[in-house]
């Protein structure tokens, strides 16, 4: 094989990425798996065919989603996804005492739950399909798995969505990165708007329940949500690391074990 070969071949195997405005934000699919563009463009094509499905399906704001129309009274399809997200809501629900709370004032709003869900079943889907290596990034959601080069973990940066500065910078071959802060986060004992915190990322192995964990802190504010941040390390596989209003850092231990450096603890 001469060297123009060998270089054609690289290139023709190269995985592959596409970004696209899904859920009100550019969402991005980094395939880096090395697999002929016959696959991958058919992989890239269902990924935000599946993204585009959530958003008709779970979006309340769309007059014609199934939880538009399941907030109207009004009939609606039997999806198996539906009832997953609505469980998995309710199990969230009662894992942090209320905090994550789908349903205020009689409106059921999954959004606090159902974008790190759709990243998490579509980073399966993705693996199940041979893409093991990608990230797929949406907003402050971060989904990876594989390498982003062999043998190499991913570098995520875990940034203040107020300033949108790196605050701290992890690796990983497989992990879930949710960060709550970005916008509106509803304390759902008051309805009122929560602002006491300025931003909360929780990583772990499922992104959909680290999406949950990490607004439900945030609707916590500074003590309660520090308190239970340092139960949840304790009990399980989540971390969080919570940036307060005055730009003080505080995470939990075993952020030490994919960020290299030192952490203040949360608890």
């Amino acid at each position: 094989m001469t060297t123009s070969q060998i270089a054609q071949s690289a290139t023709t195997f190269p995985g592959s990425a596409r970004v696209e405005m899904i859920m009100g934000r550019p969402v991005s699919v980094d395939i880096r798996t090395a697999l002929p563009a016959r696959e991958l463009t058919p992989l890239l094509d269902d990924a935000f065919s599946w993204l585009r499905w959530v958003e008709d399906t779970f979006d309340p704001a769309r007059p014609d989603s199934q939880i538009a129309r399941l907030n109207r009274g009004g009939t609606i399809r039997q999806v198996p996804e539906l009832i997953e997200v609505l469980h998995r809501c309710e199990e969230l629900s009662e894992a942090t005492g209320g905090w994550f709370e789908p349903r205020i004032g009689g409106v059921i709003d999954p959004s606090g739950y159902i974008r790190g869900w759709a990243l998490e079943r579509l980073s399966r889907a993705l693996s199940n399909a041979g893409a093991g290596d990608h990230r797929i990034t949406a907003g402050n959601d971060i989904r990876v798995r594989g390498s982003s080069a062999p043998g190499r973990r991913w570098r995520i940066g875990i940034r203040d969505p107020r300033t949108d500065t790196v605050r701290k910078v992890v690796f990983a071959h497989d992990l879930g990165v949710a960060t709550s802060g970005g916008s509106s986060v509803v304390d759902p004992h008051t309805g009122q708007v929560a602002d006491g915190l300025g931003s909360v990322t929780v990583i772990g192995p499922d992104l959909g329940m680290a999406d949950g964990y990490a607004t439900a802190v945030y609707a916590m504010g500074p003590v309660r949500g520090r308190r239970f941040a340092a139960d949840l390390a304790r009990s399980g596989p989540y971390e969080t690391m919570i940036i307060t209003r005055d730009g003080q850092e505080l995470t939990t231990p075993g952020l030490l074990d994919h960020s290299g450096t030192q952490a203040r603890l949360a608890g």
